[in-house]
C-alpha cells in the first residue's frame, strides 16, 4: 500500500461539490486529492507550504474563474511549473485554444471518461517527474555528484539574506586540495578524478546539520556554507573536514606536506549585529579565499579563519 505522504498531490478545483467528489473518488487510491470549491481557495492551497503536483481546474466558477486562477499560478515563481489540466463543460475550439495559451498542459471536456482522465494525469505527472530529475542534474557536479557552482551561488545568496534578516552568524569555508597538480601529473587524471570523488564524500560526511552545504567550486576547490554557525563552531567543523580528508589515507608521494592527500581551508565567520547591514557575497568569498591563501602560505594541510563583525 502506498503511503499517503508518498502520493502525488492533485488539487481539484470545482464549485460543484458533486464534481469534486466524483474526481476525488476516482483518484484517491493512487493520489492524494486536495479539494477546493473556489478559485480563491485553490490559490490558498497552491501558495501554501505543500503545493500540489498537478491541478485539475474547472473554468466557470463564481468570483474567480479558472482562467484567472491559472494566470495567478503562472505569474508566481513557486507555482508556475505546476501542470494545470482544465476539466470543463466548455467544449469549443476557441475555449480550448485560449486555455492552452494561458499555460494549461491539457484540456478535458465534460463528460469525460474516467480511464482517460487517469491516463492523462499519469502521463503529465511522469513528465513532471522527469523535469524535476533534469532540474536536479543541472545543479549537480557531474564528477563528484555533489552540488555544483551554479547551485552554490543560489544557496549562498539565500542563506546570506536569511542571516542578515535574522541577525545570525554566517560561516563559509573554501577548501583546496594540496599539491593536486603534482598528484595529477604523477598518478594520472583518472586517479585524480577518483580522489576528488573521495574528498567530496569525506567533506559531505563531515556535515551533520541539514542546512550545512558543500559544493564543488571548480577544479580541486570545494566550498562549504555553514548557516547560523559562529566562529568557534565553524572552526570545529572545518577541522573535522580537514581530518576527514586525511583519514582517507590517499597516498601522495609527491606532496611536500604529507605522504597522503590533504587539504587547506580558508574560513570566515561574519557576525550580523545590525539587520540593516548588507555585505556582498563576493566579499565573503574574497575573505575566505584570502584565508585559504594564508593557509597555503603557512604550510598547507591546515585551516586559517577570521571573524568579521558588522
Amino acid at each position: 500500500m502506498i503511503n499517503q505522504h508518498d502520493k502525488a498531490r492533485i488539487l481539484i478545483v470545482d464549485d460543484e461539490k458533486m464534481n469534486l467528489k466524483v474526481l476525488a473518488d476516482l483518484l484517491k487510491d493512487d493520489y492524494a486529492p486536495i479539494l477546493a470549491i473556489s478559485g480563491e481557495q485553490a490559490l490558498h492551497h497552491a501558495f501554501g507550504d505543500s503545493p500540489p503536483d498537478l491541478v485539475l481546474l474547472d473554468v466557470v466558477m463564481p468570483q474567480m474563474g479558472g482562467y484567472e486562477v491559472i494566470k495567478n499560478l503562472k505569474n508566481n515563481d513557486k507555482t508556475k511549473n505546476i501542470p494545470v489540466i482544465f476539466v470543463t463543460a466548455l467544449s469549443s475550439v476557441e475555449d480550448e485554444e485560449y486555455g492552452l495559451k494561458l499555460g494549461a498542459v491539457d484540456y478535458i471536456t465534460k463528460p469525460y471518461s474516467p480511464p482517460i482522465i487517469k491516463i492523462r494525469i499519469r502521463n503529465h505527472l511522469r513528465l513532471v517527474h522527469q523535469y524535476k530529475l533534469l532540474d536536479q542534474l543541472a545543479y549537480l557536479d557531474g564528477l563528484t555528484e555533489i552540488p555544483n557552482r551554479r547551485r552554490f551561488d543560489m544557496v549562498l545568496e539565500t542563506e546570506w539574506a536569511r542571516s542578515v534578516r535574522n541577525n545570525t552568524p554566517f560561516s563559509l569555508a573554501m577548501v583546496d586540495v594540496d599539491f593536486f597538480k603534482q598528484y595529477n601529473d604523477h598518478y594520472g587524471h583518472a586517479m585524480g578524478d577518483l580522489t576528488l570523488q573521495k574528498i567530496a564524500k569525506a567533506l559531505k560526511r563531515g556535515l551533520n546539520r541539514p542546512g550545512d552545504f558543500v559544493a564543488r567550486y571548480g577544479g580541486e576547490e570545494f566550498v562549504i556554507v555553514l548557516p547560523e554557525t559562529d566562529a568557534a563552531a565553524a572552526q570545529v567543523v572545518a577541522e573535522r573536514l580537514r581530518q576527514n580528508v586525511v583519514d582517507c589515507n590517499i597516498p601522495h608521494q609527491y606532496s611536500q606536506v604529507a605522504k597522503h592527500v590533504s587539504v587547506s581551508i580558508g574560513l570566515v565567520t561574519i557576525m550580523n549585529t545590525d539587520h540593516t547591514t548588507t555585505r556582498q557575497s563576493e566579499t565573503i568569498l574574497k575573505t575566505a579565499d584570502q584565508n585559504l591563501y594564508l593557509a597555503k602560505e603557512n604550510g598547507r594541510n591546515q585551516m586559517v579563519s577570521s571573524l568579521i563583525r558588522q
